[in-house]
């Protein structure tokens, strides 16, 4: 197996852990998402729902918070793999929602950087972020 296969299949698995972690009390979605950083740590977080569901927090958000706690100021992302199940541990096609790929964008600043996730056909599919999210949103200083 390839290097670059061999590292996409343990961000998947820290994810697929990961989510076997969320609070998922209202979607019944377990998520989970590892990101690996440009220093090569890998960093994993999982959704936590809240009543008011705006409150809760994504898998991406919980897993680019522990880079940057870790990391400081300096924490990029170079890679990033989702993995999504019901509680019977069955996976559900998920990739990145809308608002996580501005948030893997700003910590990215890479188009190119590649996002694993499994869609309906159950197949490890990778995209660059810059393919999830075309022409994202920047501040200009």
């Amino acid at each position: 197996m390839p290097d670059a296969e061999v590292q996409r299949d343990a961000l998947f698995d820290a994810a697929r852990e990961a989510a076997r972690k969320a609070h998922a009390p209202y979607s019944h979605l377990f998520v989970g998402a590892a990101i690996r950083s440009v220093s090569g740590h890998i960093y994993a977080g999982c959704n936590v729902e809240n009543a008011s569901y705006p409150l809760g927090n994504c898998a991406e958000s919980s897993a680019i918070a522990a880079g940057v706690q870790a990391e400081g100021v300096g924490f990029r992302i170079a890679e990033v793999a989702v993995h999504a199940e019901r509680p019977d541990g069955v996976p559900v096609a998920a990739s990145p929602c809308g608002g996580c790929r501005q948030r893997l964008h700003e910590f990215a600043r890479d188009g190119a950087v590649p996002v694993h996730f499994r869609w309906h056909d159950g197949v490890p599919h990778t995209l660059a972020l810059g393919e999830l999210l075309p022409w994202a949103f920047m501040f200009s200083r």
